[in-house]
């Protein structure tokens, strides 16, 4: 039986509309604000020539979202908060929870610095504080406090065209779903997020397939953590719990690295 909190009815998500999104910034910079994270842009720095520079900007210890231009289409990069987060199943000490909420939240005074989360993500979200002395993990927590208190995210507040949107995991998937039916013209017909790894908190639609927007395609349909009871139901009960743990751990991984391979073959071809 799952630990994950998969009654989804009254979890709160994020959809991102890239046919929308008009590449603005506004996203970025209210999490910037929001989590009180420095500037890591000469745009954001109030440099002269530089208003597009933040589209330059990767996820780090210091950016929980990045914003990509491809062509004439913006695409939005952050943690996908999935159903059943990879993240928090190989924690060895707990550090990662999936909310009632929706959200994956970390606590630093539990890691271990292990760094497993950063190797089991299927989308490379986690980041580490390597310049730290006291090094945490890093990655978006979809604004958890300011969402039990208003009920909506920095960036979709901050969103001039409604791009990003917050709200009930359920309403958002039925208002990814009519503007697809609406406009099926205007988008690739598919949600991203709703399978992908069991589902997640975090979907999104787009005018295109999504890996043209650097979203994997090879992402399994299976959340990552089944991967891991997978390889323990192949392992003796006399086996320690650590050795588990750490089957598990590698099956995982060499998973990933097996998808980012092909990913990787894929673009090359």
């Amino acid at each position: 039986m799952s630990e994950y909190h998969l009654d989804i009815d009254n979890q709160f998500g994020l959809l991102f509309d890239a046919s929308e999104c008009i590449g603005c910034g506004n996203c970025y910079e209210a999490c910037k604000k929001e989590n009180d994270l420095p500037a890591t842009n000469p745009s954001r720095l109030g440099l002269a020539g530089a208003d597009k520079d933040f589209l330059k900007d990767h996820l780090s210890d210091k950016t929980y979202t990045v914003v990509e231009e491809y062509g004439d289409i913006y695409a939005r990069k952050m943690c996908m908060h999935c159903l059943e987060p990879a993240c928090a199943s190989v924690c060895p000490v707990g550090a990662f929870e999936k909310t009632e909420l929706g959200p994956v939240l970390y606590n630093a005074d539990k890691c271990i610095g292990c760094r497993y989360c950063m190797q089991a993500c299927p989308h490379n979200v986690p980041r580490y504080e390597w310049g730290s002395t006291s090094p945490r993990v890093r990655k978006c927590i979809l604004c958890y406090d300011k969402l039990k208190k208003d009920g909506i995210t920095a960036c979709a507040e901050a969103c001039p065209v409604e791009a990003t949107i917050s709200g009930k995991l359920p309403d958002l998937i039925t208002e990814a779903k009519r503007r697809i039916k609406e406009n099926p013209d205007k988008y690739y017909p598919h949600i991203y997020g709703l399978e992908e790894t069991g589902g997640s908190n975090v979907i999104i639609i787009s005018p295109v397939p999504f890996e043209q927007l650097g979203y994997s395609s090879k992402v399994p349909k299976q959340s990552m953590p089944t991967f891991t009871m997978q390889a323990m139901e192949k392992i003796p009960t006399v086996v320690s719990v650590g050795g588990i743990f750490l089957t598990g751990m590698y099956w995982l991984t060499k998973r990933k690295n097996q998808l980012a391979k092909e990913e990787n073959g894929k673009g090359k071809g």
